[in-house]
């Protein structure tokens, strides 16, 4: 199968099954999203939502961020992956936020990696959450799924599977290809025992096709829209 047949394949299966995917961060504005994707660095997304409802109601805002201290928003944190720099760059984002961008969120990624603990895919994440940009946010489950499937191909770093992302996924549906990307290597394309035997998109799967030494073929169903 080609790759571009393994693109079409993609978008038309998730777009047809799980066209409102998003994020499973709770937030409820943007400054809330930008701590929380902060904070989900190698830790689940789980974890963090036991943890922001309470760090929120302390810190509503980018100024009451600014004005405490790292070791105040430990308190709040303690739980999470890497708390003791995740606290600092937290109250560094607050005062960033406050003193070069008037507390608001900024759009471009090349803004949002200016703020301490965000770095490219946390910046493209609230590029395509929040304003709805075609960023491809490229994640320990997107590098793998991707490379799995087929879409990328001797990708060694986060960004040049980005930029294959980008390139050949339809301009409209990159901000939330990068959901179905996620959401299928947590469930079920998983880092170490991927569950092959449940997952419905092996008919266009690289990883399975090299595996199982079968060939990639659409099923009559899909076969018949390309008709």
């Amino acid at each position: 199968m080609l790759k571009k047949d393994r693109y079409k394949a993609f978008v038309d299966y998730f777009s047809t099954h799980n066209p409102d995917a998003e994020t499973e961060l709770n937030y409820g504005n943007p400054y809330e999203l930008l701590v929380a994707v902060i904070l989900s660095a190698q830790c689940t997304d789980k974890r963090i939502n036991q943890v922001t409802p309470a760090l929120f109601e302390r810190f509503p805002d980018p100024e009451s961020l600014a004005a405490s201290t790292s070791d105040e928003v430990f308190t709040f944190i303690r739980s999470v992956s890497y708390p003791n720099n995740k606290a600092k760059h937290l109250v560094g984002m607050g005062k960033k936020l406050v003193e070069e961008f008037n507390s608001v969120v900024p759009e471009k990624v090349e803004d949002l990696v200016k703020l301490p603990g965000v770095g490219r895919k946390t910046a493209n994440v609230i590029s395509s959450v929040v304003y709805h940009n075609p960023a491809m946010a490229v994640d320990t489950h997107v590098f793998r799924v991707s490379n799995r499937l087929g879409l990328t191909s001797r990708a060694t770093t986060p960004l040049a599977a980005e930029k294959q992302l980008v390139k050949n996924l339809p301009k409209d549906t990159i901000a939330m290809a990068h959901h179905w990307l996620i959401l299928h290597g947590r469930y079920i394309c998983v880092a170490r025992k991927p569950k092959c035997e449940i997952c419905p998109i092996t008919y266009f799967c690289k990883y399975f096709e090299q595996k199982y030494k079968v060939k990639a073929v659409l099923p009559a169903s899909e076969a018949k829209k390309e008709e």
